[in-house]
């Protein structure tokens, strides 16, 4: 009976092909991605198409909106990690053109 019992005190048993703990190699469940200088540069003129946008429902839809999809479609080019904040600011550019023209024709605002 005193034998099982000092087994259990010892500690848990090893195999013997096993080094130390802590020896191994670590590995990581996401692999390492670095992300390119032109994948910041699309984040970055889709944000700004984004907002230009929306500044050209409230001043000018003719001017600013096709420069600011002309810059959605640059981001939605260059690809990378931001392609979807792209693709939503070519929608939002495109909802923003319809809204900004009606608005400025009902209001007799200037368009251009």
């Amino acid at each position: 009976m005193a034998a099982p019992l000092a087994q259990a005190q010892a500690g848990p048993t090893r195999l013997a092909d096993e080094g130390p703990p802590g020896d191994g190699s670590t590995v990581n469940a996401h692999p390492e991605s670095r992300e390119r200088p032109a994948d910041a540069i699309a984040g970055l003129l889709a944000s700004l198409s984004i907002f230009v946008s929306l500044v050209g429902v409230a001043y000018r839809p003719a001017r600013l909106i096709p420069a600011a999809l002309l810059l959605a479609l640059l981001a939605a080019a260059m690809g990378g990690r931001h392609q979807r904040l792209a693709a939503f600011a070519i929608g939002i550019g495109g909802a923003c053109f319809v809204i900004g023209m009606a608005a400025a024709v009902i209001t007799d605002h200037p368009v251009y």
